[in-house]
């Protein structure tokens, strides 16, 4: 597995600069992080600072992404771009308004190509009753697609993919982990609160990503640019959400390794991670974004992780020089 550099705190604590090391200390522990092996921090909870310490990060060109109590996404300190690239800035907003559904169709049939690999291993191992779904995402999503002349419609074909998604895991996993429908904010059962944990902590890897692009983060394609959020980050990030957060998920679930009553809080009716089950989590979440394989188009190993910027990368050649975008395909990896 290759080497980290993202390091997540899940205790209560402070975090300070200490000579050229991170710092955090609270009543029980204390542990130093060099700062020249960190990119990413995760405080997944109660951790104070002072802007002593984030001008300490910043300069280091650290991103710290920041969860509340609760284990909710509050946001991110991004540490101040080095890539601006004006040219490029203009010439994203203007493929926002020429080719905008273009790149939102590219997204959306990639994210049924990915779920078709991920479910067909199923379908290969006895559940049979996943043709109907799989035969549906590769014979009739690229002609709605095709059809689609309004980003709503497209819109629509991701919503019903998803959809259609969480309906079929009724076929591979066990009744305590099934969802009815999709709820976020707050999730409302084991499954959506596994959902939820997953796609934050692939929403910010992919922050992390483009910032070491020369993309804008705030002009978007396939969700609406809006201001107080990274909408290309949740553009880039969809392909890989069957790759890295549902692989996770279903591993994890199929094997036993986390159980309802176990590692989800009780008094939340289990809505919500305990520490156990996130620590879990990360760990197979962070075994797989690191996981390496040759790539079949660039002859080399990449990481799932790197090719988020590689996505970056592709998008830039399609603002720049017209060349047809195609987000990260599972079958890319050999």
């Amino acid at each position: 597995m290759a080497k980290t550099h993202t390091r997540y705190i899940l205790s209560m604590g402070r975090l300070e600069r200490k000579d050229n090391s991170i710092a955090f200390k609270n009543e029980k522990t204390s542990f130093y992080l060099p700062i020249e092996e960190t990119r990413e921090l995760y405080c997944l909870n109660e951790v104070s600072f002072n802007t002593k310490f984030l001008d300490f990060i910043s300069k280091a060109g650290i991103t710290m992404h920041i969860f509340n109590y609760g284990g909710g996404y509050s946001g991110t300190f991004y540490p101040k771009e080095y890539l601006v690239n004006g040219d490029l800035n203009v010439k994203q907003s203007l493929c926002f308004v020429e080719n905008r559904l273009n790149i939102a169709r590219s997204i959306v049939a990639a994210i049924a190509k990915n779920i078709h690999e991920v479910l067909y291993h199923y379908y290969r191992h006895d559940k049979k009753e996943l043709k109907p779904y799989l035969d549906w995402l590769k014979d009739k999503v690229p002609a709605l697609l095709e059809s689609a002349i309004k980003i709503e419609q497209i819109l629509f074909v991701e919503g019903q993919i998803w959809s259609r998604f969480y309906d079929s895991f009724r076929y591979f996993l066990p009744e305590d982990f099934l969802m009815n429908k999709r709820v976020k904010r707050p999730p409302d059962n084991p499954m959506n609160a596994l959902v939820s944990f997953g796609n934050t902590l692939l929403y910010t890897k992919t922050i992390s990503a483009i910032y070491h692009t020369h993309l804008n983060q705030s002009v978007s394609f396939l969700h609406s640019p809006r201001e107080g959020r990274f909408s290309l980050s949740l553009d880039l990030c969809e392909a890989f959400k069957p790759i890295i957060v549902f692989k996770s998920i279903f591993e994890l679930v199929g094997r036993k390794k986390l159980q309802v009553a176990k590692h989800f809080d009780k008094k939340l009716n289990y809505a919500l991670l305990n520490d156990d089950g996130k620590k879990i989590f990360i760990e197979e979440f962070t075994n797989r974004i690191n996981e390496t394989f040759l790539h079949s188009k660039l002859k080399r190993k990449v990481s799932y992780e790197h090719c988020l910027k590689l996505d970056g990368y592709k998008l830039i050649k399609f603002i720049l020089e017209g060349k047809e975008f195609v987000p990260f395909l599972l079958k890319e990896k050999q």
